[in-house]
């Protein structure tokens, strides 16, 4: 497999190269885009020094199978066609193309075959927080249909790129020197504090971020009778993002017959012992590939709920790994 990555020296396509070589996936060429500031930086990758050359309308993607793209909604949508002109597969990771009807928004545990009907050569990955939500909804949906969810995010500084992780670590240190704290890439300071506020606001109350957790998850599920409502919330956390989820089945599902499921569900651990303090946290999850689930249990406000707690690695599960799996679900098929 020919393979490029578009937006190499973010952190996502920084994830990527290490999730590639992680997963063994077949990689025969590799080129790496980027914007003009970061064109011409070097990076090794399975031995061998590859320079970052400057995306253009005159890049040439002919002869590359797979690109993955991580450089942000506007340019995706500017270089789509540059892209995929030559029948290069771009698989998205921005939103731009997630919500048309024409390109599939895959989770592979979850609709996988979806991928097969791409006719724009354009593949979208979902937003980072619909992602290991879906993973976990999966497994309870199979059991009984749900209906309505309620869930409050608690999202890692990854989420909005490496700056921003730079820019949490200096905020500590800077406060721990006494200088006053740098803040740029989110609406306050991120350090000491919590800030209920993922991009922009939309007329209804809910932010971009919240309304994507409910339109890509009625989507990715074939479940338009889905009631997804978010409060998403960026937290002093380096990475990982931790969700506390409440849904609503047409059956009651026992805390018992969840916990059995998720353990069968594909891309799921579950850490679920409150009586030994096991539950899973960002520190612990950092760095994997599974999503993982804890605080299994009845919800005592509604006699057809279940609540838990699921947290996964926002670059890996939320970006880069779930784009390289949704390469391998489709090379399985050849």
């Amino acid at each position: 497999m020919n393979i490029a990555i578009v937006g190499a020296s973010g952190a996502v396509g920084q994830e990527l190269l290490r999730v590639l070589d992680e997963q063994n996936f077949p990689v025969d060429e590799l080129t790496l885009f980027g914007s003009k500031r970061s064109a011409g930086r070097q990076y090794l990758w399975r031995g061998n020094s590859y320079t970052v050359k400057e995306l253009s309308h005159e890049s040439d993607f002919s002869g590359i199978d797979i690109a993955f793209v991580s450089a942000g909604a506007s340019t995706s949508r500017e270089y789509a066609e540059t892209i995929t002109r030559h029948g290069t597969l771009m698989i998205d990771n921005s939103s731009a193309f997630r919500l048309e009807p024409d390109v599939p928004l895959v989770v592979p545990e979850v609709n996988g075959d979806d991928a097969f009907d791409a006719p724009r050569r354009i593949i979208a990955n979902p937003n980072c927080t619909t992602i290991q939500m879906v993973v976990a909804l999966k497994a309870i949906h199979d059991l009984s249909p749900i209906s309505r969810v309620h869930v409050a995010t608690y999202q890692a500084a990854s989420g909005a790129g490496a700056q921003a992780m730079a820019e949490l670590e200096q905020q500590h240190a800077d406060i721990v020197a006494g200088r006053e704290p740098h803040v740029e890439k989110f609406a306050y300071q991120l350090a000491y504090n919590l800030i209920p506020h993922i991009d922009v606001f939309g007329d209804n109350g809910y932010t971009k971020e919240e309304m994507k957790m409910h339109n890509e998850t009625r989507k990715i599920m074939h479940a338009p009778g889905i009631s997804v409502s978010a409060m998403c919330v960026r937290v002093p956390v380096m990475r990982a993002h931790s969700e506390a989820i409440w849904v609503e089945t047409e059956r009651p599902v026992s805390p018992d017959e969840a916990r059995e499921a998720f353990a069968k569900a594909q891309g799921v651990v579950v850490v679920d012992n409150p009586a030994e303090k096991q539950y899973p946290m960002p520190l612990m999850v950092a760095g994997k590939d599974p999503v993982f689930v804890g605080r299994i249990r009845a919800d005592i406000a509604n006699p057809r709920g279940l609540s838990f707690w699921v947290v996964g690695d926002q670059i890996k599960k939320g970006a880069a790994l779930n784009a390289v799996q949704i390469a391998r679900h489709l090379l399985a098929r050849q």
